[in-house]
């Protein structure tokens, strides 16, 4: 059975100003997110289902479905903020999404083989889909043995300006421990360095070791995980309106609780993506050089 491709699509790019999803950043109009889906159909997944809100339906319907009808499946799911379980009601003020795993809950009745996850507005690379379409056929059949792709913090960087970073520790079987967030990382000369915020002070830090872009992982198991501690969330943060169920939050618990297993797995690739508007140029270019080196043909699909 071939695996599933989870995107996750619902989010508005705040500090890039616009729908990142939508930006035409290919030669003839391709996003970001259609070379992750021509990756991911040649890799060997066989669904891809998306992640979004109503509020952008018709624009994604018109603009980018279409384009995918003879590459692979397609299904469409939604996530809003009252997208909750039976007996939770909605706090009047809440206005911040849910955030990345309540995104992921909502595939739950579209996914029904191993999943990988992926942000929308990431540039993952080739290789990454083959690594990870390859260990989530090893997944058939199986528990609680999840898996991560681990990119190269110095692959990760943007050129316009600082980023936040999860670094991957792992256990002797390359199994993920914790991921720490590291800020303000940036490359200065020759080294990569982020601020530490107990000193106030910028510190060198290995541009090797693993961290998380998000891009997991999980056999369906995970939706039942996820649907009972989603409910304790809600329970514990019933009058906090900016709480966010995030990947990470799940992910925890469940190695911290020895539940599951998650393998990071290395990628030789390099990442990108439009983290802030002045990325958008080096974007174009760095996709052009993919083109140019054979890598993607000059029109997708």
């Amino acid at each position: 059975m071939k695996p599933t491709l989870l995107v996750l699509a619902a989010g508005m790019g705040s500090r890039y100003g616009g729908l990142k999803q939508l930006d035409e950043l290919g030669p003839n109009g391709e996003t970001i997110m259609d070379y992750s889906i021509y990756d991911a159909a040649r890799a060997g997944f066989g669904k891809v289902v998306f992640v979004i809100r109503h509020a952008f339906e018709q624009d994604f319907r018109e603009k980018i479905i279409p384009k995918y009808s003879n590459t692979i499946e397609v299904e469409v799911v939604y996530q809003e903020l009252d997208s909750l379980p039976e007996g939770y009601s909605l706090h009047p003020e809440r206005v911040k999404p849910w955030g990345t795993n309540h995104a992921i809950m909502m595939g739950a009745k579209a996914v029904t083989t191993p999943f990988a996850v992926i942000n929308a507005d990431d540039f993952y690379g080739k290789e990454s889909f083959e690594i990870l379409a390859q260990s989530l056929q090893a997944m058939e059949g199986t528990e609680n043995n999840y898996c991560m792709i681990g990119y190269r913090l110095g692959n990760t960087l943007s050129e316009s300006g600082h980023v936040s970073r999860g670094v991957c520790q792992t256990d002797s079987e390359k199994h993920l421990t914790t991921v720490v967030e590291h800020y303000e990382v940036q490359r200065k000369g020759e080294v990569v360095v982020f601020k530490d915020m107990e000193s106030n002070e910028y510190k060198t830090i290995d541009e090797n070791l693993p961290v998380s872009m998000n891009m997991w992982g999980f056999t369906p198991d995970y939706f039942t995980h996820s649907e009972a501690d989603f409910k304790l969330f809600l329970d514990e943060n019933k009058e906090n309106i900016k709480a966010e169920y995030g990947i990470p939050t799940m992910v925890n618990k469940l190695i911290q609780t020895q539940t599951a297993t998650i393998k990071v797995l290395d990628t030789p690739c390099k990442w990108f993506g439009v983290t802030y508007k002045e990325d958008r140029e080096s974007v174009v270019n760095k996709i052009q050089d993919l083109i140019n080196n054979g890598v993607y043909p000059q029109k997708l699909f």
